[in-house]
């Protein structure tokens, strides 16, 4: 057994300088400066130093991915915080919208009834009023009534007394008396029932040259004409040879009824007595406005034909009533149908108002997406600078850059 001398070859390997058997020794005191290769040496220290440059660098990659993925993370949570926030505050917007909506509905709605109420209190009012102007009309009919019965009375003694009359007089003296037994008998209740009545002879002989007996005239409280009469009498002895009819009178009396500007004319007559047609009061169908009566019916035809005309005057006053009624109505539903254009309008602007909010609304959802895409795509982008980061090397940054790469080596 023998010590063997040796020499370093390479960081790897070692040269015997001597030839050695199994069981002999190395020497390692016998490596000397001169033996040692000082470049493989320093090889082996570089080696050593890139190991741990590479170590170093990894874990500094890695610290900066998992800072990156954090920072990432704590943006993502931020945006998505404050989106909740922002989707909240619209939320809270869009209730107290809706809100003020029902609140203005409900305001709407109690104006509409409270407005319906004074409508409704109004028509009562108005018909209370009305109801009192009846009971008034009713009292105002029982005084007419009265009046009329007296009128009855009248002309049932009237006609006691014309016949009473007749039986004493002779045809005759009953022909020359009809026009005064007409006059007297007006002229007994005149005061009574026809307070404004005018009744007297027609003393103006028209154009064409002819007149009537009588004409009676009544006039309102106002001057307005209520009724006029053109009166003819007509009565013939029994002894005359021609028997006229009353039929023979009409056309002349409904020509001075019109040139007199009458509404009626009334034959007053005691032609044709065998005839019980004319015992009552008849009316002419051939002229307009015309009848003939005995002279038991003077009193009654006169009461007949004014309360025909009175009638007519209140009916055209209700007619007037109820045509201001429709008057009234018209502009309370034009009132209404304003009032309806008005709170559309409002309603509609509120909408639109609701569709603007929910609108800003969309718009901000769908500029809060932009934004999360945009991370994403920031996310993105890091992940591939992070990839880049990576696959980064001293070989790679030195690859165009020689004299870089001496100084990494030195």
């Amino acid at each position: 057994m023998k010590t063997i001398k040796i020499s370093i070859q390479d960081e790897n390997t070692l040269v015997l300088q001597e030839d050695g058997h199994k069981g002999d020794l190395i020497d390692l005191k016998s490596i000397h400066e001169i033996d040692i290769d000082k470049s493989t040496i320093r090889n082996v220290v570089n080696s050593i130093k890139m190991d741990k440059f590479n170590e170093e660098l990894k874990k500094e990659k890695e610290a900066m991915k998992r800072e990156s993925q954090l920072e990432l993370q704590l943006k993502e949570q931020e945006i998505i915080s404050k989106s909740k926030v922002d989707i909240s505050k619209k939320d809270q917007e869009i209730i107290a919208l809706n809100s003020k909506m029902e609140t203005i509905a409900k305001q709407i709605e109690s104006d509409v009834k409270l407005k319906a109420m004074e409508e409704k209190q109004k028509i009562e009012e108005e018909f209370r009023q009305k109801l009192s102007a009846k009971d008034t009309e009713i009292s105002e009919i029982k005084n007419k009534k009265e009046i009329e019965e007296e009128k009855v009375r009248s002309a049932e003694k009237a006609l006691v007394s014309f016949k009473e009359m007749r039986s004493k007089m002779s045809t005759k003296m009953f022909g020359e008396s009809l026009e005064l037994h007409c006059e007297n008998e007006f002229n007994k209740i005149r005061s009574i029932a026809f307070p404004n009545a005018k009744f007297g002879k027609d003393n103006t002989i028209s154009a064409t040259g002819s007149k009537g007996d009588y004409i009676y005239r009544e006039l309102d409280e106002n001057g307005n004409e209520i009724l006029s009469i053109m009166f003819e009498m007509k009565n013939e002895e029994d002894k005359t040879a021609t028997k006229h009819k009353n039929k023979d009178f009409f056309k002349e009396l409904d020509k001075d009824r019109k040139e007199k500007d009458c509404e009626f004319a009334v034959l007053v007559s005691l032609l044709e007595k065998d005839n019980e047609y004319y015992d009552d009061i008849v009316t002419v169908h051939e002229y307009l406005n015309m009848y003939s009566i005995r002279p038991q019916h003077f009193i009654t035809i006169i009461g007949f034909l004014r309360q025909g005309s009175l009638k007519s005057l209140q009916l055209q006053k209700q007619i007037k009533f109820l045509k201001n009624q429709n008057i009234d109505i018209t502009n309370f539903e034009n009132n209404i149908n304003e009032f309806k254009d008005a709170f559309a309008r409002n309603y509609s602007l509120a909408s639109d108002q609701f569709a603007k909010a929910i609108d800003e609304i969309d718009k901000t959802i769908d500029h809060l997406s932009k934004v999360k895409e945009n991370l994403l795509k920031s996310d993105n982008n890091l992940r591939l600078a992070n990839n880049k980061a990576t696959d980064i090397s001293i070989k790679r940054l030195t690859a165009n850059s020689p004299s870089v790469a001496k100084k990494f080596e030195k």
